[in-house]
């Protein structure tokens, strides 16, 4: 399966194995979803489990989180993840808080699916990535896959959360490693990260909160995530260096022991995302390295990022963190003295 595929399977198994999980947002129903996700879901479990809604992502959440609160486990969707902050002070001040301020006795039990990043010439209202605001909110989880096995895995076991998830699925990926325009620098790009995976039909659960080794390796770590783990791949490959790569699967939980066992062992430390270095989500786990490594780390943590600047419509290609600016780094990184 492509991602979109196995994303489309983890649907079915939970629309199939739970009556209490139904599917809303804007397009998801007869048309299946911009990106086809949700494609044969209304025809297979009928109008009341797989629906459309009206264009107010503030509203689809909020009454994702009653239905959450009555019992039922919504997946609502966001077209886009750049729309769905008219809907933030509903993730923020009420799905997050929920259990909390009830003294547990209503939950929020809601997975906000939402495709998020670049790599389709979006523009800069269908591209950004903004993980960082949701990590910083307590009682929010987030997830990001980066291949189809662990989109499955993560999705199914997001919707059996007890807690809301913001599940961002990166549209560079649900076709293939590179949805949209080929990158030149690509051409150094390792044999890894095929277009389809080996996906089970049925039921299985990749848990949040565990990162996975992606590449073992003894003169550096490289951290990332979603379609940066592909742009590792290729930048380690390109540098020549011996580096541990880990795809942290989910950002909130975070896996710090996995993160620290790598880093204590290589001594080095390289931070890749899309989304811009400023304020992203790479300073928090440069702070957390620093905090727990700081006796083995032999170099300053580095960070690539996308550029600092509004998300650049024609020139999107240039703005992203390449394969090359990660081998630089990494050179950088080993080099240092």
């Amino acid at each position: 399966m492509n991602m979109v595929q196995a994303l489309n399977s983890a649907l079915d198994v939970m629309l199939n194995r739970d009556e209490n999980v139904l599917i809303f947002g804007e397009d998801v129903g007869y048309f299946g979803g911009v990106f086809r996700v949700t494609e044969g879901l209304q025809e297979k479990y009928g109008l009341k489990r797989c629906f459309d809604a009206p264009l107010t992502e503030g509203g689809i959440i909020g009454a994702a989180i009653g239905m959450g609160a009555y019992g039922l486990r919504p997946v609502p969707e966001i077209q886009f993840a750049d729309y769905i902050l008219p809907a933030y002070d509903q993730l923020v001040s009420e799905a997050a808080r929920l259990r909390y301020r009830s003294n547990g006795e209503f939950w929020a039990p809601i997975t906000v699916r939402t495709p998020y990043g670049g790599g389709i010439f979006g523009g800069q209202t269908h591209s950004q990535s903004p993980e960082a605001i949701f990590a910083h909110v307590t009682g929010l989880k987030v997830a990001i896959a980066s291949n189809p096995y662990d989109a499955k895995g993560l999705l199914i076991a997001s919707v059996e959360s007890n807690d809301p998830v913001v599940f961002l699925e990166p549209k560079r990926l649900y076709n293939g490693p590179f949805y949209g325009r080929a990158e030149e620098e690509l051409k150094t790009w390792a044999k890894s990260g095929h277009a389809g995976a080996d996906v089970p039909l049925g039921h299985y659960t990749v848990p949040l909160g565990r990162a996975a080794l992606v590449r073992e390796g003894t003169e550096a770590t490289v951290l990332a995530y979603g379609t940066m783990v592909h742009v590792a791949e290729a930048g380690i490959a390109d540098s020549g260096i011996d580096a541990e790569l880990i795809d942290l699967r989910s950002i909130v939980p975070l896996d710090i022991d996995a993160i620290t066992a790598s880093v204590r062992k290589t001594g080095r430390c390289v931070i890749l995302h899309e989304a811009s270095r400023f304020g992203g989500f790479g300073g928090e786990l440069s702070a957390l390295v620093q905090e727990r490594c700081f006796d083995s780390l032999r170099a300053p943590i580095a960070r690539v990022c996308g550029y600092d600047m509004p998300y650049p419509h024609a020139f999107e290609w240039d703005y992203f963190p390449g394969p090359v600016r990660l081998s630089e780094a990494l050179k950088a990184t080993v080099e240092y003295r």
